[in-house]
């Protein structure tokens, strides 16, 4: 049940996400990544919002963390986990991890789309 209740959710995210990204378009053009930036933004700060709120107030049901934060938001912006992962660690106290996660995220998930690209590129010669 809970996969179902992901898949929704991701589904509702997912569709949060192109509208906005239709919108930044046709708002600000397609010259900068407005869209993908306004998502991360939103998503980061939703993600606090709603962990700080499982964490020290509300008695929420896994359902409705996993619909919410897994789901939409996962389907919105993965962003957001990246961002609450990265607050964890510092509030941990783990800065060198923090360091090297982040470092790491950024560049390697960027090498990894300059690699695909080059990989498929090689496959159409």
């Amino acid at each position: 049940m809970s996969y179902l209740i992901v898949f929704v959710g991701a589904g509702i995210g997912g569709a949060l996400r192109h509208g906005v990204n239709m919108a930044s378009a046709r708002l600000m053009g397609v010259n900068f990544p407005w869209g993908t930036l306004t998502v991360n933004i939103v998503g980061s700060l939703a993600m606090g919002l709603l962990a700080g709120y499982f964490a020290f107030k509300g008695e929420a049901a896994q359902a409705w963390r996993l619909f919410l934060t897994t789901g939409i938001l996962g389907g919105f912006t993965t962003f957001s986990a990246f961002s609450l992962d990265t607050a964890l660690l510092y509030e941990r106290g783990a800065l060198t991890s923090l360091a090297g996660y982040v470092l790491a995220s950024v560049l390697l998930s960027i090498l990894a789309v300059f690699v695909g690209l080059a990989i498929i590129k090689a496959g159409m010669r």
